[in-house]
């Protein structure tokens, strides 16, 4: 019988603990305390937000890189095209908000002060003849309507004048503050769109985040990938973990960030480890019966993280030895 909650999900950890308790016996103090684990990796899934054909695939598994390592790159050519066209937008946003901002140009002005030069020396003229109508008629040379034809000819004359002189003033000012701002907001909205078509090109190139080991590539070139699917599996130097399993009566001298050595085949030298996660739940393997005298059968599961600069020296399913200090 079993107390509830008390077995582990798998056969694994029945038998690393199996192990466990027999290195547990079998050592002696001047040998120290060793356990029986089995090295894990926490795998990073690169995938690219965008879907497409995959292009190229620039690494191979087993390949070490560094980061910012081109990984792969998904075909573009519609995203390229969509750049451009933004780039065009915001460029003819600019050039109009620029045209507001600045007035009429040279020549336009030069036409308007010309017409004014016109309209001035016409108005001269109409002037002097009113004057000299209004000394003929007052001694009684001309009719009265050919002295009030003159004058209203006159006052028509001045009027286009002061037209033109406005004229010349508004066009060498800017648009309205309303076209402006209407025109800077539309130059905002371009640049937005251009730096959104910027960020869906970028996501069909994918680079490394951090150095480590391509484990697994899962497609392969001129295939399609669904948008959000993992092309390469990575494992850093940093994901790499050692899971063992230590009894009951030990668990009281472990401690997060304790040192312990890894032995290995294949790597002549220990590996040092920090403790980086200790179980609150003890596991055993059947049949076992709970008591004072049995509880040195139970185990627990302890993970360890080694040293960086030797953790590509490790692979996931490796069995390893821990040595406790």
């Amino acid at each position: 019988m079993h107390q509830p909650g008390s077995l582990a999900g798998t056969a694994a950890p029945f038998v690393a603990a199996a192990l466990a308790v027999l290195a547990l016996a079998g050592c002696t103090k001047k040998q120290g305390v060793t356990c029986q684990g089995y090295v894990e990796g926490e795998f990073v899934y690169v995938a690219a937000a965008e879907a497409g054909r995959l292009e190229r695939l620039l690494v191979a598994r087993g390949q070490q890189v560094t980061a910012g390592t081109p990984l792969f790159a998904l075909e573009s050519a519609r995203e390229t095209g969509a750049v451009r066209q933004a780039q065009q937008q915001l460029n003819a946003a600019e050039a109009q908000l620029g045209d507001l901002l600045t007035g009429k140009r040279r020549p336009e002005l030069d036409v308007v002060r010309a017409q004014l030069a016109q309209a001035e020396a016409k108005s001269g003229n109409s002037t002097a003849t009113r004057v000299r109508n209004e000394a003929q008629a007052a001694a009684g040379g001309i009719a009265v309507a050919e002295l009030d034809d003159s004058r209203a000819e006159a006052e028509a004359d001045a009027g286009h004048v002061r037209e033109l002189r406005g004229q010349v003033e508004v066009a060498g000012l800017p648009a309205r503050a309303d076209q402006i701002r209407a025109q800077a907001a539309t130059m905002a909205a371009a640049k937005a769109f251009l730096d959104q078509a910027s960020w869906t090109l970028g996501q069909k190139t994918v680079a490394a985040s951090a150095a480590g080991l391509v484990f697994d590539t899962i497609y392969r070139e001129g295939e399609w990938v669904p948008a959000g699917a993992p092309i390469v599996r990575m494992l850093p130097p940093a994901n790499v973990k050692v899971r063992f399993f230590v009894p009951e009566p030990l668990l009281g001298g472990l401690s997060i960030g304790q040192q312990v050595l890894l032995r290995c085949d294949g790597v002549p030298a220990p590996v040092p480890a920090r403790v980086t996660y200790i179980s609150t739940e003890s596991e055993y393997t059947p049949p076992v019966i709970y008591s004072n005298e049995t509880r040195s059968k139970l185990v627990f599961m302890i993970e360890a993280r080694p040293d960086l600069a030797q953790a590509h020296d490790l692979h996931p399913g490796q069995p390893v030895v821990v040595a406790l200090q």
